[in-house]
């Protein structure tokens, strides 16, 4: 069986984790859930309300964990998702995060990037030059780091597909699902 892993932490933004593990899980991939250590995290929701000038975020779900970063070995994996929220700004300092997600953009395999996802690659240089979507907040910290942003729900770069947010989720999930079923052999 294909297997997938996902990258995250506290304050992930639960729509953007949930709807991708649940959607590769349904298509008969296996999906690891990796963080900084084994413990659940603890999953916000970021929703919009117009009385307020940023997004706003409430404690959502506690994620089951599979192993920490310092666990993971590549080469089990034939994808990686890295969904949005807070967690991206602090795990991208992982000095293992880094080794992962390196890895994946090496051997060109499929990597979805979320929201706030984009800011894990970027900060590695690794968007430098790739079209991406990203939470639009972030479209100018995306372009420092050499990225092309487009605003669309599903962009699709080699083997990267990102999108906005938990809004673009039907978009993205075709679009991702595209890239896993041209995937090489599961690993």
């Amino acid at each position: 069986m294909p297997r997938a892993l996902m990258l995250t932490g506290d304050a992930a933004e639960e729509l953007d984790v949930m709807y991708p593990l649940y959607r590769i899980r349904e298509a008969g991939w296996d999906v690891d859930v990796a963080a900084p250590s084994r413990r659940e995290a603890q999953l916000v929701i970021h929703d919009f309300d117009p009385n307020s000038d940023a997004y706003t975020e409430k404690n959502g779900r506690k994620l089951p964990v599979d192993l920490a970063f310092a666990e993971v070995e590549v080469e089990r994996y034939s994808a990686l998702i890295i969904p949005g929220g807070r967690a991206p700004e602090y795990i991208r300092l992982d000095k293992d995060v880094r080794r992962i997600t390196e890895y994946f953009f090496a051997q060109n395999l499929p990597v979805g990037l979320v929201c706030h996802g984009p800011q894990v690659p970027a900060v590695y240089g690794l968007l430098r030059g790739r079209r991406t979507a990203c939470f639009p907040p972030l479209t100018g910290d995306m372009e420092n780091a050499g990225a092309i942003v487009v605003d669309a729900p599903d962009v699709v770069d080699g083997n990267i597909a990102s999108c906005r947010g938990w809004p673009d989720m039907p978009e993205f999930s075709r679009a991702f699902m595209g890239l896993l079923e041209r995937a090489a052999v599961p690993a």
